[in-house]
């Protein structure tokens, strides 16, 4: 397969990116995609999500106990941005300058199970706040994130904010990009293909950039042609797909190709799954997944990455 070849990426600013704005967002744009459109993001936003239960335990690598770890991953792989809340970039930005931030702007725990309360997660800081961090500080923040939970009682309050901030957002040259889980009692099945293509059009009505979804689950026929569904109704919102649960890295690096090749995904975010490795393994295992998301690299070549051969 031939090598994506390296150009500039023509960017379309949406109309509520002011003009004063557009040459910061088509940069940010540019660095998150690295170029080509695709995106590479490394995720760290577990540590308030799943707590300790994806740093701490039997298969986890010692040193990803400790948060730097995300921090040197990131600073020596190969990504397009790193994710994570803006407490911890505070704390270790300073020593690690040149890595572009994506700012996650809120989270919860997993304590509070859907069979208590349907899930909710509200905004931490203000695009004000943002805005401040990333004057005093200097460091290369490219955009920001939320989640939102389809399906909960809470939805109209996660859809309201999140239909402010990416509206805030634009305005000072940020890309967005929206964690999308359908959750609830309301919700039957989360992994439905139907759903989430609803999910990835619902995305695109508050007019974020991209969506990050979970991969669906069929019961027969091809999952990667069914996920073309919300590919399409996401429209110019560009669909992202989670690592996932840890798996192997040839099934993993398999489905990330199918998502892009068939399905017409434009990259992922993917967390458990480098950062639980030693940091030598984490890098090339980014690597790999770099090369398949934005090098148009083959499943073989890729694995040859990781595997250092």
């Amino acid at each position: 397969m031939k090598t994506m070849e390296k150009r500039t990426l023509k960017v379309q600013a949406p109309l509520d990116v002011p003009a004063s704005a557009r040459a910061v967002y088509i940069a940010n744009y540019r660095t998150l995609t690295s170029d080509v459109g695709r995106v590479m993001l490394m995720a760290g936003d577990q540590k308030v999500e799943h707590l300790n239960d994806d740093f701490f335990g039997p298969g986890i690598a010692p040193e990803d106990a400790d948060p730097e770890h995300l921090f040197r991953i990131a600073s020596q792989a190969r990504i397009g941005a790193f994710a994570t809340h803006l407490g911890l970039i505070a704390h270790y930005g300073a020593d690690y300058p040149h890595i572009p931030y994506v700012v996650k702007l809120n989270g919860k725990t997993n304590l509070i199970k859907s069979a208590q309360r349907d899930p909710v997660s509200s905004q931490w800081h203000t695009l004000e706040q943002v805005a401040r961090f990333r004057e005093q500080s200097g460091l290369d923040i490219v955009g920001v994130g939320f989640t939102i939970y389809p399906g909960s009682e809470f939805e109209h309050d996660m859809l309201q904010e999140a239909a402010r901030l990416i509206f805030e957002a634009h305005q000072l040259g940020l890309p967005t990009i929206l964690w999308a889980y359908p959750r609830g009692k309301a919700v039957a099945n989360e992994l439905d293909p139907h759903l989430i293509a609803g999910v990835t059009g619902l995305v695109a009505s508050l007019g974020s950039d991209f969506v990050k979804v979970n991969y669906p689950k069929v019961k027969k026929g091809s999952v990667a042609e069914r996920f073309k569904e919300a590919v399409v109704a996401a429209g110019r919102t560009k669909v992202i797909c989670a690592g996932g649960k840890e798996v192997g890295a040839e099934e993993f690096l398999t489905r990330l190709h199918e998502q892009i090749h068939i399905s017409g995904s434009a990259g992922n975010a993917t967390g458990r799954n480098i950062h639980q490795l030693p940091l030598d393994e984490a890098v090339r295992f980014c690597n790999a997944i770099y090369a398949v998301s934005v090098e148009d690299k083959s499943v073989d070549e890729a694995l040859a990455i990781y595997q250092g051969t």
